[in-house]
């Protein structure tokens, strides 16, 4: 399956999006103990305060950070599985991915006018590639289901109010119905994926920024 380049600025955006977010929780929880230098703990109290950026989960599994923090897992019969010990092929470092976005880190830590201990630059370096790899995969079954699967719609009102109707210009609902042929992931597949990873306002976030930032390219 082919990646257009639109394809490629959309997911890039999207990950800067995410990351920034990320940053700036983490930024506020080292103020809080007047630190410009940010330690995993930071990260780990970010997340805890934020769930719309809770992504890229897999990564808890490679990272000493949040061991302990994945819950425990039970077999058939209700014991404790033990934890296998890991191999060598399964160090942080070895994940497929990995410092892919160290450099970008850096840059968003750095302009937000803080650093970070080497172990929380790697953890915030894992959790973007696994987003990221979400997200492609995500894009792919955009393309080959046709458009993204939607079962209805939900809506909050007060108890005898109506619901409000439906906006045939819902940028979400657009997304739904895909065009363009089927081995091409293109700019609006990805935003399409955006829409099953995030949630909230950073969603709405991350697809105006994914939108500025390739609004000079075709949709591809």
């Amino acid at each position: 399956m082919h990646v257009s380049r639109p394809a490629v600025w959309a997911a890039a955006s999207v990950t800067r999006t995410v990351l920034t977010q990320i940053i700036d929780g983490a930024r506020r929880v080292g103020a809080e103990q007047a630190r410009k230098k940010l330690i995993p703990g930071d990260l780990v109290s970010a997340l805890e305060r934020d769930v719309e950026v809770d992504v890229g989960d897999q990564w808890y599994h490679y990272s000493p950070t949040f061991r302990g923090l994945t819950g425990v897992l039970y077999g058939a019969e209700g014991v404790v599985v033990p934890s296998r010990r890991r191999s060598r092929s399964r160090k942080p470092s070895a994940v497929v991915g990995a410092h892919r976005f160290e450099a970008g880190v850096k840059k968003l830590l750095r302009g937000q006018g803080v650093t970070a201990v080497p172990a929380m630059v790697r953890d915030l370096d894992g959790i973007a590639s696994m987003f990221l790899t979400n997200l492609a995969r995500d894009a792919a079954m955009v393309v080959r289901g046709g458009g993204v699967k939607r079962f209805g719609t939900v809506a909050l009102v007060m108890p005898g109010e109506p619901a409000p109707p439906l906006s045939l210009k819902d940028p979400l609902r657009a997304l739904s119905v895909r065009t363009g042929d089927g081995w091409t992931i293109g700019r609006d597949d990805v935003l399409a994926s955006v829409t099953t990873q995030l949630f909230g306002s950073i969603r709405q976030r991350a697809l105006t920024e994914a939108r500025e930032a390739t609004q000079n390219t075709a949709a591809g």
